[in-house]
């Protein structure tokens, strides 16, 4: 089974001509054409974050999964997925931590052509100690087919948190997305397990990602084979059994 997958740090719909325009942010999201696409900083100046998602989604006809600090309106670091698969089992995840922005994941399972996967996406903290504890807590989750992608805000390729998630997830390609203008920073990424069903990661550049947000989005093509996706268990049982623990 082949799938892509995408994720955007979209910045509020500002772009760095500093106009806030979220029919661009509609129009690279069509740009992309993927299955599965986790968006970051998805609230906007002129309505809340929620509407802004539900508006997405339905330009683009795919599904909105929101994130905790999207529905629980505590700020504009939330966020959100758009799908074309069926939605099996949503586990919300706060990682914020007290005296800081609010930050959470979307721990899902998806059912795409009569598979069930598992796709987390996040949007980390800005300090490395904050992100420790997040990335923590986020490989705690996972399963055994998993998808782990989003803004991770870490510019220290040899970092802790990256080297916890390679260890789990084995190296994946880290390509500079940010600043949109000339990009620098690879913060935003894509893991995927097990770690040969990558296939290719790609920064999607063109005219007009380059102008809709200070991030470019990351994109990535990911193929399992029918040993892998064999379990057709929830995201919640996966990671129970790949720790020994066998769910009733």
């Amino acid at each position: 089974m082949r799938l892509t997958f995408a994720t955007y740090n979209i910045h509020r719909c500002v772009g760095r001509d500093g106009r806030y325009d979220p029919d661009r942010i509609r129009d690279v999201i069509r740009e992309l054409d993927a299955d599965v696409i986790a968006v970051q900083e998805i609230d906007s100046p002129d309505r809340h974050g929620l509407e802004l998602a539900h508006w997405l989604g339905e330009e683009s006809k795919l599904q909105v999964i929101a994130g905790p600090t999207l529905l629980e309106r505590k700020g504009h670091h939330g966020n959100a997925v758009f799908t074309r698969c069926r939605r099996r089992e949503i586990r919300l995840l706060d990682l914020s931590l007290p005296g800081y922005e609010p930050r959470g994941a979307i721990d899902l399972d998806l059912v795409c052509n009569g598979v069930t996967i598992q796709v987390i996406a996040t949007h980390l903290g800005l300090r490395p100690w904050e992100r420790r504890v997040q990335v923590q807590r986020l490989l705690e989750r996972v399963g055994r087919n998993c998808v782990l992608m989003g803004d991770f805000n870490e510019w220290w390729l040899w970092g802790h948190p990256l080297r916890w998630i390679k260890a789990m997830f084995s190296h994946a390609p880290a390509l500079a997305t940010f600043p949109s203008s000339k990009p620098l920073l690879a913060l935003d990424r894509i893991w995927a397990r097990p770690p040969t069903s990558i296939q290719s990661i790609v920064v999607h550049r063109t005219p007009l990602s380059a102008r809709a947000s200070d991030h470019l989005p990351l994109k990535a093509v990911v193929e399992w084979c029918d040993d892998d996706v064999g379990n057709e268990a929830s995201g919640t049982e996966r990671n129970l059994i790949d720790r020994g623990v066998h769910p009733p």
